[in-house]
Order: C-alpha cells, then sequence, then structure tokens
C-alpha cells in the first residue's frame, strides 16, 4: 500500500527543500488544491459567492467586482503561514510553509463596470517519504535498501475579471484565467553495499492551461435586512505543456540512462486537464452592522486524466484515483459601530466561519475528508476602508482509518486591502 510509504513524511524544516506547500497527499494530480479567495474570504470560512462588499476585493466571483464606490481603486495582498502535524500509526512529522496567498486590484471602467487583475496559486506539491528494507530475505548480498520520494512545485493562476451591474441588483461578471507551472518528483532506491548502482527515476512537468469564470449575484431588500444569492461556473482547462519522464543508474563507476522520454500533454494517451467548478452562495446581511454567507461547490475530477496520465497519477499506482469533489462553507461577520469615534475596537471586523470539503482524490478507495473552523478580525487603518486583516484556520484532513495519514493544521493568513479614490476633481486648490 502507498499509504504505508507516508510514514516518513520529513521533519518540521521542510522548507529547505524550497517548497511553496507541503502535505503527503500532494503527491496525486496537480497537487493539493489551494483554498480561494483573499484573507477576509478565509476569515469566514471560504465563502464569497454571494458576498458583496464595497470595503474588501472578491476574488470568488467575478460579478462582485462592481460592489464597490464609485472611482475607488482598491488593492489586496495576503501572505499564508501553514503549520501541519502528521501521524499514521504511532508515528508522527511536522512541517510549516510560508507563502503568498493572493494578490490583486480593482478598478472602475465605466459608470456601472468595473475590472479586477490578479495572481494567487491555484495547487501547490510538496512531500518527502522514505522507507528501508532490512529483510535479509529481500536484500541478499546488496545491503539495506533505501527508498525515497520526494516531490515539489506549484500551479499558479493569473486572472482578469470584469463586471457590470444592472438595475442597482442583478450583476454580471467573466473572467479569464490562465494557469501556469511545474511539478517535479524524484523517486531514488539506493542500496547499502557500494558496489550495486542506485536507480533515480522521476518526472519533470510543465505545464499551462486556460480557463472561463462566469458569476452572477442578485440582491433583494426584505424589510432590514438585504437578501443576496449568488451562482458561478469555472470551465474546465485542458493542460498543455510536456512530460519528462527518466530513469536514471548511478554508481561509483558509472552512469547510465536507462529511460529518457519527452511527451507533450496534447495526444488523447497523455491527454489531462483541470475539473470544472459549480458554486452557489446565500448571504443575508443588515446594513453594515453584520452578515451571514452559505456556499457550496462541486467539481467532477473523475475524467480529469489524473489517475492515469503519466507524471500526474504517481508512477502509474492505482492507489490514488478521482472522485467528485465537493464543499460546504459557512461564514458570519459582526461589526459592533462601524462609525463609532470613541471606540477603535468597536469598528473592527469580528468574522467566524466553519468548512467541509470532499477532496477530489479518493485514496485506497477511501474518499478524503478535510473539516475545519476559521475565526479572524479586520482593523480599520488610516482613512476610507483601508485595513489589515488577520485569519486563522484550524482543521484536519484524512483520519487514523485504514491506515491512513492524518493531517492536522494551524494556518494564519495575514492580508492588506488598501483604498484610494482616483480621478477626482478638487473643488479648491
Amino acid at each position: 500500500m502507498l499509504a504505508a510509504l507516508f510514514c516518513v513524511c520529513v521533519s518540521s524544516s521542510a522548507q529547505d527543500g524550497a517548497y511553496i506547500g507541503f502535505t503527503p497527499y500532494s503527491m496525486f494530480g496537480v497537487g493539493d488544491l489551494s483554498q480561494q479567495g483573499n484573507t477576509y474570504s478565509k476569515t469566514m470560512g471560504g465563502t464569497g459567492i454571494a458576498s458583496r462588499n464595497r470595503k474588501v476585493i472578491n476574488t470568488i466571483n467575478p460579478a462582485s467586482v462592481t460592489a464597490r464606490d464609485s472611482l475607488s481603486f482598491m488593492a489586496d495582498f495576503g501572505v499564508v503561514q501553514n503549520n501541519r502535524i502528521y501521524r499514521q500509526g504511532d508515528q508522527k512529522s511536522a512541517n510549516n510553509i510560508m507563502n503568498v496567498n493572493d494578490f490583486a486590484i480593482s478598478f472602475p471602467v465605466y459608470r456601472s463596470s468595473a475590472m479586477m487583475l490578479g495572481l494567487a496559486p491555484y495547487s501547490s506539491v510538496g512531500y518527502g517519504t522514505g522507507a528501508y528494507v532490512t529483510d535479509q530475505d529481500v536484500i541478499g548480498h546488496t545491503g539495506n535498501i533505501a527508498t525515497t520520494s520526494t516531490g515539489q512545485g506549484s500551479i499558479y493562476q493569473l486572472f482578469a475579471a470584469a463586471g457590470v451591474t444592472f438595475w442597482k441588483r442583478l450583476s454580471l461578471g467573466a473572467e479569464v484565467i490562465y494557469y501556469f507551472g511545474g511539478i517535479d518528483k524524484t523517486s531514488k532506491l539506493t542500496f547499502g553495499e557500494s558496489t550495486y548502482n542506485g536507480i533515480t527515476s522521476g518526472y519533470d512537468i510543465s505545464l499551462r492551461a486556460t480557463a472561463g469564470k462566469f458569476g452572477i449575484q442578485y440582491e433583494q431588500p426584505v424589510g432590514r435586512l438585504t437578501l443576496g444569492i449568488g451562482a458561478t461556473y469555472k470551465t474546465s482547462a485542458n493542460l498543455k505543456g510536456y512530460v519528462t519522464d527518466y530513469m536514471l543508474s548511478a554508481g561509483s563507476l558509472m552512469t547510465d540512462t536507462l529511460r529518457f522520454n519527452i511527451d507533450t500533454l496534447a495526444h488523447e494517451a497523455g491527454r489531462a486537464r483541470l475539473a470544472g467548478e459549480l458554486g452557489i452562495g446565500v448571504s443575508l446581511r443588515q446594513g453594515e452592522r453584520w452578515r451571514a454567507e452559505f456556499d457550496y461547490t462541486y467539481s467532477d475530477w473523475t475524467s480529469s486524466g489524473m489517475d492515469r496520465v503519466t507524471g500526474f497519477c504517481h508512477s502509474g499506482s492505482k492507489t490514488f484515483g478521482t472522485t467528485k469533489a465537493q464543499s460546504f462553507r459557512f461564514g458570519m461577520e459582526y461589526v459592533p459601530n462601524v462609525n463609532d469615534i470613541r471606540y477603535f475596537y468597536k469598528r473592527w471586523s469580528y468574522k467566524a466561519g466553519a468548512y467541509v470539503n470532499k477532496e477530489y482524490y479518493m485514496l485506497d478507495r477511501n474518499s478524503i475528508f478535510d473539516a475545519g473552523i476559521t475565526f479572524g478580525v479586520t482593523i480599520p487603518v488610516f482613512k476610507g476602508y483601508n485595513g489589515v486583516s488577520l485569519a486563522v484556520d484550524l482543521g484536519q484532513r484524512g483520519s487514523l482509518a485504514d491506515n491512513l495519514i492524518r493531517e492536522r493544521y494551524v494556518n494564519f493568513t495575514f492580508g492588506l486591502n488598501a483604498f484610494d479614490i482616483w480621478f477626482q476633481k478638487h473643488r479648491y486648490q
């Protein structure tokens, strides 16, 4: 079982390998999918499909780009720090990683239309496993056999979105997404007896893809409250690029190339794609005092090719398999008094949320679930809607059943949202 090799994941200094994300589950497919949205969204469980907030940029639904003050320019930047503890049976391991979470800017175009540009991680690969074979019936005269597998890499998404609002309540948006990045996976087999050559094999994957995303939002006043609904649809993306598949035999006397193939991701046998996604959301708010949101997303990866295309399916192993991913998210926000001039902390935005995700892969026919709670705060600074946000995410992925890995984590995300008024004519000189 592949799960049995996860037991030695690497120690806590995983950043020595230049990983931007780390989890043993990332060895399959395109790795660990990043949670979308900025720091503000992550404080509320990752919601945002129905959210319309003129104070921050919402990168989850392109239709939300029109939720803004006229002539306003906004920017958002965030970094995330992940801390994880793994356990399989009686063995434990841990690591911590810091990475950029997002960067986005938003500006008006004409009347009720606006645009958004940004860059964010889509997925990351980071893992290190190892095992020793010491059974004399197996190793014979070769000496102890050591096997190691490592992987690192990432896929980023560069996006440009535009939206327009009709009749002050209905907003439509569209987004173009360009994916790009690379993944490197390496396996080594070494022998204690130096007269035997070791084996090094792996895959170097360079890829790119283009997808589209469409969004809609509608708000309806209900007494003193405002009810919002939203939906998004992201198209699937056929991966382009190439996979280098190699195997080398190396020892003290010579190095020999056993296999070296460079293949493209264009023909049918090597075709892989990122799955599309459908999302719906509901929000309810009372002005700027409080809001509550719920999101649901669905994504079918069963025809993505990740479980059969070379380089993605972990050396052809059948242990991993694709499935249909789902996500349930809920978030709340409360501001005691947005206009309070006496107590600064009453102008702070306090938020909390929860989520349950079903991952896009299965391990030994077991579905992998990821669940957690979030909480955080946004503190206004300077004038306008400038602010800093801090999000804390406590969660668990996997379990100890069926010799799987249980992954517990505490993630911190820090974000800065900047606000300014552009193209404003001065009344006095």
